[in-house]
């Protein structure tokens, strides 16, 4: 997730060229500018964006992302948790964390966006700096615990070979509504992913990047869904562009294509794995 966004965005009609409603099951609502945000809340319906799945980055972002939700209405569905790929919170913090979880179960669909943070420890071994991942497979554990206990679906960042670590986690607790979101990784662990039922979400950048095209064609249409996790910004034809949930409609036309099936059968696809696994 990048916390900048671009400065252009295209008419909401570009997007939406057929009439069954979407889900973008993974953004960062409250990471866009206040003005931002309330332009992509306002204009949901318009884009035939039927709901979003607002994911937290820390406390504070659960606190605006609760806001958010009772601002704009049951179209904006927060989750709960916190993003790996920053450094780990202290015990008191993670108490902290959990303590309000637990004071807000009913208001949140998920926990997300938890996991482990492979890019974060890329770039420090590839620094020549010592790594511990334990510390980050704990809070994992933790937050896995929290969802069975609450019968939570739990959104996950976990790539590579993180997203094994995450799947023996997963499979310790018997949790069966897993979302790895924007994944990548191997055939093998995409098997398995496949073999428990958990999700997988694609992003508006299945147009262009080849691994995520390759990935899109083999894993279980029933088990699929879209997401932009914006404000991250996109390539391609998207380049430049303000990231906005109307563009999940471009990341199910380019899934529809690869399938060999009509848009809108796509969507109808998407749109109940989605609600199948939030409860909407």
């Amino acid at each position: 997730m990048a916390s900048g966004t671009a400065s252009t965005s295209l008419p909401l009609e570009t997007y939406d060229r057929v009439d069954i409603p979407l889900i973008d099951t993974h953004i960062h609502l409250d990471s866009y500018s206040l003005a931002d945000q309330e332009s992509i809340a306002s204009a949901l319906a318009m884009g035939n964006v039927q709901y979003i799945i607002t994911v937290s980055m820390n406390l504070p972002s659960c606190k605006r992302n609760l806001e958010l939700s009772r601002i704009y209405g049951d179209s904006i569905k927060p989750a709960f948790g916190y993003h790996p790929e920053q450094p780990l919170p202290s015990p008191d913090e993670t108490e902290e964390l959990l303590r309000w979880m637990e004071n807000h179960v009913q208001d949140m669909v998920a926990v997300g966006e938890v996991g482990l943070p492979y890019y974060a420890r890329l770039e420090a071994e590839s620094a020549g700096h010592s790594w511990d991942n334990a510390p980050y497979i704990e809070l994992l554990e933790r937050f896995v615990a929290f969802a069975k206990k609450h019968d939570k679906p739990i959104i996950l960042h976990a790539v590579y070979e993180d997203a094994d670590t995450a799947c023996d986690l997963l499979e310790a607790y018997g949790i069966a509504r897993a979302h790895f979101h924007w994944f990548k990784g191997s055939r093998d662990t995409l098997d398995r992913m496949a073999a428990s039922g958990y999700h997988i979400s694609f992003t508006p950048d299945i147009l262009y990047e080849e691994e995520i095209r390759d990935i899109a064609r083999m894993y279980p249409p029933q088990l699929v869904m879209t997401e932009t996790d914006g404000p991250w910004p996109f390539e391609g034809p998207l380049q430049g562009q303000t990231t906005r949930p109307e563009m999940t409609a471009l990341a199910a036309a380019a899934w529809a294509e690869l399938q060999g099936i009509s848009e809108q059968e796509a969507r109808r696809q998407l749109y109940r794995n989605a609600a199948r696994l939030y409860g909407l």
